[in-house]
């Protein structure tokens, strides 16, 4: 059985999920865009696995009559969409988002335009932007890490 985990990015909650995860989907409906602060909500169903929370405790908000949104009360980090159907987790964040690609879009009413087009962008390296921004290059990263931690944050890090 494959295991996977994730949490948020100042590593206050931590998640485990062991089982066949096979629906991960991206929905364009205007509440998504809005719980996850972007032009799409990428989310991967946990329904019919092993889902489990290891570290903290999610706080909520309720977005409908049906739905809450899940996220992490500390760093902001969306984690959850909540329904009656069952619980589905912010692809971005599993330690390994790449490991569910999306199969379905939902919600494409709302769909911006620009999106079908972004890949068409110019693409640049994260280092490539320290001409604009200097600070970049002294930048050090206080993300809890893609992996289990016994604790976190780390008390040299801060």
């Amino acid at each position: 059985m494959t295991t996977y985990t994730g949490g948020c990015q100042c590593g206050a909650i931590r998640f485990r999920v062991s089982g066949d995860i096979k629906d991960s989907s991206i929905c364009h409906c205007r509440m998504c865009q809005k719980a996850f602060g972007a032009y799409y909500a990428p989310l991967v169903s946990v329904r019919g696995a092993d889902f489990e929370w290891t570290r903290g405790e999610r706080k909520r908000f309720r977005s409908s009559n049906f739905v809450e949104r899940g996220f992490c009360g500390d760093c902001g980090t969306p984690l959850t969409y909540e329904a009656p159907d069952g619980i589905a987790i912010a692809a971005g964040a599993f330690d390994d988002p790449s490991a569910f690609p999306p199969v379905v879009q939902f919600g494409i009413e709302g769909k911006i335009g620009f999106v079908d087009h972004l890949h068409e962008l110019p693409g640049h390296r994260t280092e490539e932007d320290a001409q604009a921004a200097p600070f970049v290059l002294e930048l050090v990263s206080y993300q809890h890490p893609d992996h289990e931690t016994q604790a976190w944050p780390m008390k040299e890090l801060r």
